[in-house]
């Protein structure tokens, strides 16, 4: 039961997201605007899901997901993560979080240039 809650939680803050977008750096409202059209269409819902339980659930993540979130981009991930944990309920834990962000990121990085040396061997035949 819990764990149906849980999924609803990240459900709504990803379309809180998509719905009602405020600049995490100070940038620029259009700006903003823009970096987010642009992020949002980098990687699936599904996806963006799983990295938001990564980071404030604990979960897991695959390896295409990570590849997804490399090619998303930093600006992208960490934009997303600040406005996330910038939240009211979730503002104690930030630091904690964007130190969980941090880590998904170089854990994907990783897995990201694997997969394609992997590719890339496949190629050269």
């Amino acid at each position: 039961m819990a764990h149906t809650s849980s999924r609803t939680t990240i459900v709504f803050i990803v379309v809180a997201l998509v719905c009602a977008f405020v600049p995490a750096f100070s940038v620029e409202e259009a700006e903003a605007k823009s970096l987010w059209d642009t992020c949002l269409l980098k990687i699936s819902p599904k996806c963006a899901l799983d990295i938001i339980g990564v980071v404030f659930e604990n979960l897991t993540i695959t390896d295409a997901c990570c590849h997804d979130l490399v090619q998303e981009g930093k600006m992208c991930h960490d934009t997303l993560i600040k406005y996330i944990a910038e939240k009211p309920h979730l503002v104690a834990h930030e630091t904690e979080y964007l130190m969980k962000s941090d880590a998904l990121w170089t854990h994907c990085v990783s897995i990201s240039k694997l997969l394609n040396n992997i590719i890339c061997m496949y190629c050269s035949d």
